[in-house]
């Protein structure tokens, strides 16, 4: 019987070639864009998910009140961990992982820079991170040790043994390869190609006691007898027992199951965060394989004419209804599996675009045992769910009213195969107006001021030797011509790498928490940068000595200290006192679909990270480069000259969105694009079962317009009441997208019409082929045998 089922199925789909080739490229583009979504859902739940403790790792949070609001965030001071060791009994470890940063490597003539940690010693007994050589409870007791990935210790010593090797470091000081890891897999948090030992922190006497400098992340592991509940209510008053200024400021420890999808806060409480894309494209996911399956059902019971004899010849020989269920299952499943082979083809193509497009490194897991059961799974569910409703359908009919040929198809207002088209479309249109706003969005931020001139604008790092070769840098850059016009700051202009509300002034409300940007420059930055002067004037040190106690404020600032007349007031800030010699225009420097955060620019009394300069408009950008990169290898040889354009560190501000948008203009097109697969189909078919009414109307004098226009009029009707139905979830979508972003875009009208519009433009494309062709058709051959 299965082989007799088998044959049949085979002659089924060689004979419907047509609708055979338009089943399984429409299921396989649902099934491929399904599996690339969940492979990435895989990747995302399963962050951090490889430690062998993460039952038991924590993060530490503070939670208190600025600016009126309550806030969470996860830089804490330094001192936390020995604190959280000493005090708290349920603490197995604390360690702290300091700055992501890009250091110096020389080995012989080769010279690299590359990102990492400085953390505690017992870091790597809290983390699972695998060492090819090395033992992790060791590796970074030496203050002299280092750790790195197996990538970093290819390129530096190439196929030699990197272990016990020594390392230069910023041509300070040699550590020595005690540790290689294992490149880092692509679903953690830490990016690190070396890990270095707290004491490196030390010898840049970057280490403080101070329980206000919250600049690093502590982690804790809870001893296997704790729970979080009973350690919680010690964790959270620590901060008050070490800090008594901080009355009402709480720690919380936070699960590391929850720091990659859930670290989204609003008020003080979770608010989401990435398990809501997550979300997203589940449905987005289940949506494309549901549409797909939705051709196969519409297709299968628009034929249903086709298979009405067989049907009626199998029962009337005998056939259950069972058997018959199961012989249509059967021909799903087995499409499905022809639909998976070609599916997986297309995931392999696609994954190098599709791995560019979402930052990630995803892959089939061909040696998976896992995977192929899942892929079992996936393709029997697939079969099930397409071909469910056909068998269904063609089992149940009559063989009397088969075989006298009184059996018609169903041609009522509302029918299964309508309601299934309609859903198709509906979801299509609303994957066409998320698009279309999403984009909106992004083009409303990147249109939005921000306050300062970024063309020709370039920064780069102060490593090496340029904090003490600043002056002669600069004096050249201006001198040749490269430049005209240079300053330094404490960050890049497009990052705050300092906040504080510790401003005091006169008149200030004791309960006031407002949280100022803190930025430190020299002189010349609103010339560098091109910022707006609304009072005041720009520091000049060499006319104005005190300016290196003078401090410019944003309006926002001179909004929240309520200052009439911002100039001459006195400002004080860890016992030392500025005055404001100038006002400027708030310029973005975080995220551009937020309001401008108050900020304090402090002058030549702070510390610097970053040189900034314009280059010459009159020169060519590579010359004006060229010349600016001999000066920096003249008095920084031992460093790259690694600059950054403003304008394109600004523009990375918008990727996650961007990512969103082209995410979703994807799906739409592959929705939009099997939908049009199953409507031409249906097209086809409909076109085949009217060929002798389109003859009777033709002899009749029926124009050919108006018979494309009678064809294609009952697939518009149901793109129009797809439309009506699509509107609505769009636009609740959509708006609770939006409120997520203070600076946000209106939603317009003419979206929705322009969906509409489109649509509709692409359904009559799909159908009218099929239209002219029948419309155009010769009546006297349709009409020959009548």
């Amino acid at each position: 019987m299965f082989t007799n089922y088998l044959k049949v199925a085979f002659r089924n789909l060689w004979k419907n070639k047509g609708f055979s080739f338009i089943n399984i490229v429409g299921l396989a583009v649902g099934m491929a864009s399904a599996i690339l979504i969940l492979l990435w859902i895989q990747n995302e739940v399963t962050y951090e998910g490889f430690h062998e403790k993460k039952e038991r790792i924590y993060e530490a949070w503070n939670r208190a009140t600025f600016s009126g609001e309550l806030h969470c965030w996860n830089t804490t001071p330094k001192v936390l961990a020995s604190a959280l060791q000493r005090d708290l009994p349920e603490v197995e470890h604390a360690c702290r992982v300091f700055w992501d940063r890009s250091l110096l490597f020389s080995v012989g003539d080769k010279r690299v820079m590359e990102k990492g940690n400085a953390v505690d010693s017992i870091f790597l007994q809290v983390f699972t991170f695998p060492m090819i050589k090395g033992d992790p409870k060791t590796a970074l007791m030496d203050p002299r040790s280092i750790v790195l990935t197996e990538s970093l210790a290819r390129s530096l010593f190439g196929k030699e043994d990197a272990m016990g090797k020594d390392i230069r470091i910023d041509n300070k000081r040699s550590y020595r390869v005690t540790g290689i890891l294992n490149d880092l897999p692509n679903n953690s948090r830490f990016t690190f190609n070396y890990l270095l030992p707290w004491s490196f922190v030390r010898d840049e006497g970057e280490d403080d006691i101070w329980w206000g400098n919250n600049s690093t992340r502590t982690y804790v592991l809870l001893k296997p007898n704790a729970t979080l509940a009973s350690v919680a209510p010690k964790v959270q008053i620590i901060k008050q027992r070490y800090d008594t200024s901080e009355k009402h400021w709480e720690m919380f420890l936070y699960p590391i199951n929850r720091w990659h999808l859930y670290s989204s806060f609003k008020g003080g409480v979770e608010s989401g965060g990435r398990i809501e894309f997550v979300r997203l494209f589940g449905i987005i996911a289940g949506f494309i394989l549901l549409i797909a399956c939705i051709n196969f059902m519409n297709l299968s019971t628009a034929r249903s004419e086709k298979r009405a004899k067989e049907v009626g010849i199998r029962k009337v020989v005998g056939a259950q209804r069972y058997r018959l269920i199961t012989q249509f299952i059967g021909e799903s499943i087995l499409l499905s599996f022809l639909a998976a082979i070609l599916a997986l083809g297309i995931v392999q193509l696609s994954l190098p675009g599709f791995n560019h497009l979402t930052e990630k490194h995803l892959y089939i897991p061909y040696g998976s045992v896992a995977f192929w059961l899942a892929g079992i799974g996936f393709i029997i569910f697939t079969g099930l769910l397409a071909g469910s409703y056909p068998a269904f359908f063609l089992s149940g009919f009559q063989p009397v009213k088969v075989l006298k040929g009184t059996f018609k198809a169903a041609n009522a207002l509302v029918t299964p195969r309508k309601v299934l088209v309609v859903l198709q479309f509906t979801f299509a249109i609303v994957l066409i107006i998320c698009t279309i706003i999403v984009k909106q969005q992004i083009d409303h931020a990147r249109d939005r001021e921000i306050g300062y001139d970024k063309g020709n604008l370039v920064f780069h790092n102060m490593t090496g030797d340029i904090p003490k070769n600043y002056q002669l840098i600069k004096q050249e850059l201006l001198s040749s011509g490269a430049a005209v016009s240079v300053c330094r700051t404490s960050s890049p202009l497009t990052q705050s790498w300092s906040d504080t509300w510790g401003f005091q002034w006169e008149g200030k409300d004791p309960q006031d928490k407002t949280d100022f940007y803190n930025v430190c420059t020299d002189e010349g930055l609103v010339k560098t940068v091109g910022l707006q002067l609304i009072q005041g004037r720009d520091f000049d040190l060499h006319q104005y000595q005190t300016d290196s106690f003078g401090i410019l404020l944003n309006e926002s600032a001179v909004k929240s200290m309520h200052f009439k007349n911002a100039i001459g007031q006195t400002i004080t800030n860890d016992d030392k006192k500025y005055h404001v010699i100038g006002v400027i225009k708030d310029f973005i420097m975080e995220s551009p679909y937020s309001p401008t955060q108050p900020m304090v620019i402090r002058g030549a009394s702070g510390w610097f990270s970053t040189i900034n300069f314009r280059l010459n408009g009159t020169m060519s950008t590579s010359a004006s480069l060229k010349k600016a990169e001999a000066i920096f290898r003249r008095y920084n040889p031992e460093y790259p000259f690694e600059y950054k354009f403003i304008d394109e560190d600004y523009a990375t501000k918008f990727d996650d969105e961007q990512r969103i948008g082209t995410l979703a203009g994807l799906f739409a097109g592959l929705t939009i694009f099997i939908s049009c697969l199953g409507l031409f189909g249906l097209a086809t078919y409909m076109a085949e079962n009217r060929i002798k009414e389109v003859g009777v109307r033709k002899v009749l004098g029926a124009s050919v317009g108006g018979i494309v226009a009678l064809l294609s009029r009952d697939f518009l009707q149901l793109v129009l009441v797809s439309f009506v139905l699509a509107a609505p979830v769009a636009w609740y979508a959509m708006y609770k997208w939006l409120q997520d972003y203070p600076y946000r875009v209106d939603i317009k009208w003419w979206v929705f019409l322009m969906a509409a519009l489109l649509s509709a433009g692409i359904a009559l494309l799909t159908v009218s082929y099929q239209a002219i062709r029948a419309a155009t058709a010769n009546p006297s051959k349709s009409l020959r045998s009548e």
